[in-house]
This record gives C-alpha cells, sequence and structure tokens, in this order.
C-alpha cells in the first residue's frame, strides 16, 4: 500500500507567483511527498503526491487560475486497474 494514494498535477497561471513560497506552503500544510513547483512568476507546474487532493487544489486555485488538472490514483495503477 502507497503512502500516498494521489499523484496530483497542474498549472498554476497567475501574476507574482514564486516557486519558493509555494514549495514552502505545501509542504508546511500539506502530507505528502514527491513535490515539484517548478516554473516562472506567470506560471507554476504543481506536481505532489497526496491523500487529499482537493486541499492542494483549492490552494492553488487561490493563486491564480488552475488547469491541466490531473489527479490519478496511484494504488489503483499498481493493481493494473485504470487510475
Amino acid at each position: 500500500m502507497l503512502d500516498f494514494r494521489y499523484d496530483t498535477q497542474l498549472l498554476i497561471e497567475g501574476q507574482n507567483l514564486d516557486e519558493d513560497v509555494i514549495n514552502d506552503y505545501i509542504t508546511e500544510h500539506f502530507n505528502g511527498d514527491c513535490l515539484l513547483a517548478v516554473g516562472d512568476d506567470e506560471l507554476i507546474k504543481i506536481h505532489f503526491h497526496t491523500n487529499e487532493p482537493w486541499k492542494v487544489l483549492e490552494y492553488c486555485a487561490s493563486l491564480g487560475e488552475i488547469y491541466d488538472i490531473v489527479v490519478e490514483d496511484m494504488e489503483r495503477q499498481s493493481k493494473g486497474l485504470k487510475g
């Protein structure tokens, strides 16, 4: 069984985005691993494994427009099922 079930990926488009601030916030406020927050001040790509992807989406939506959202169930995938 996986510690963190959902592979959560999305893009955030906004103004004055700071990947370090976003990275620190997610690390401090959400349980998960494999965090990747990269981009520039207008576009950030997020990749994060967590059990509560809706909380990550809610936070990211507070920063700007979110799109290309993918939430995959890695536990199902490990069983050979569609995630």
